[in-house]
């Protein structure tokens, strides 16, 4: 089991409606659905992996989050999941924007560019990291925009976007994320899972 979908497991109540934006091919879902009692549906762009969500019996539009999202009414979830899909975004600002309006809370998680093996990696060998939270090539990837935990940390302090919850995950273990330790999570975790509300 992958312990990012354990933590968001446990930030999600029971008995609530939830939204996993961008839900691959229902992974996560499944995972949720198995372990929690809640009502979940999924938006998906790719019609690959929309079609492979509907043959395990998930509730599924096949639609780009980006424009689509405004056609859900305010509030109409309590929480609304996007898991390391931001960076893939062309405006992320305005997707965080509209899970804070579409959910009463939102569950994202970034996978961290500020962690110390693709700094250590860019530094030394002067390539784009590829790592398991990054795997593609720079020619390939579908991240547009880098993002640290640190930057993702701060976005949401200069939006006046409360972080509930700010968690850093590395080799499976998690660990709080503060003003105080900030700099060191930055450095020492592969993946920043954030619970936050307007």
């Amino acid at each position: 089991m992958k312990q990012e979908f354990k933590i968001i497991s446990d930030f999600i109540e029971k008995n609530t409606r939830v939204l996993d934006v961008g839900c691959g091919d229902g992974t996560l879902m499944e995972f949720l659905q198995k372990n929690k009692e809640i009502d979940i549906r999924g938006i998906e762009i790719s019609k690959d992996n929309s079609q492979k969500c509907v043959s395990k019996g998930l509730t599924v539009i096949e639609g780009d989050a980006e424009k689509d999202l405004s056609q859900f009414p305010d509030s109409s979830f309590d929480f609304v999941i996007l898991s390391q899909t931001l960076q893939a975004f062309l405006n992320p600002e305005i997707v965080i924007q509209e899970l804070l309006r579409v959910g009463k809370k939102a569950i994202v998680t970034v996978p961290n560019f500020g962690f110390w093996k693709v700094r250590l990696h860019l530094l030394i060998k002067g390539t784009m990291p590829i790592t398991k939270n990054l795997p593609d090539e720079w020619y390939n990837t579908p991240n547009l925009h880098m993002c640290t935990i640190k930057d993702f940390y701060k976005f949401c302090n200069e939006r006046g976007i409360t972080l509930d919850k700010a968690l850093a995950l590395h080799n499976e273990k998690t660990s709080f994320i503060n003003e105080t330790n900030l700099n060191i999570k930055n450095l020492s975790a592969e993946l920043g899972i954030f619970l936050i509300e307007k």
